[in-house]
């Protein structure tokens, strides 16, 4: 296995993290915490939704015909069949995703996000975009930007290099 592709946790020598390599971490851990939760406090005052679920809408949103199979969708919000199926269950009772059986194999259960959902995706979304732009790149520069761009990329590829999200 090349360096590059190691597996978590895997160490060939053991060594600490650089007071630099510290203060970057405990930065994108403090994001990783914070922002989740400053996102969900908008959402679930304007809509009673969290981001997790504004994210499966999301996803809806863009997929081809508005349609994902459900461990696509699973994949794609890095989430459990278990976990996604309570949330698309509680999106259901609101009328905004459908779960049906896929015509090509029986096996396959499909979401699609519904007429009500898409409108409800296309309400939310300014406001969920002013509050990503106040929480995030309001405080940052151009560069900053296409370095948070660069840098999240190559840490995507890490984590997943099948991630669903681009990386340009």
């Amino acid at each position: 296995m090349s360096t590059n592709r190691r597996r978590i946790g895997e160490v060939s020598e053991p060594r600490g993290l650089s007071g630099a390599e510290k203060e970057a971490w405990k930065a994108l851990l403090g994001v990783a915490i914070l922002l989740p939760g400053a996102l969900d406090t908008h959402l679930r005052r304007v809509a009673g939704i969290t981001s997790f679920d504004y994210l499966v809408l999301a996803m809806l949103a863009d997929a081809p015909s508005r349609t994902l199979r459900m461990s696509k969708l699973a994949h794609c919000t890095n989430s459990s069949l278990s976990r996604l199926s309570h949330v698309v269950a509680r999106l259901e009772a609101r009328e905004w995703v459908r779960r049906h059986v896929c015509p090509e194999d029986g096996r396959v259960t499909l979401a699609t996000l519904t007429d009500a959902g898409w409108d409800e995706c296309e309400r939310l979304t300014p406001g969920h975009v002013a509050a990503v732009r106040a929480l995030v790149f309001d405080a940052l520069t151009e560069e900053d930007v296409e370095d948070l761009r660069r840098v999240g990329a190559k840490i995507l590829d890490r984590l997943d290099p099948d991630s669903p999200f681009p990386r340009r």
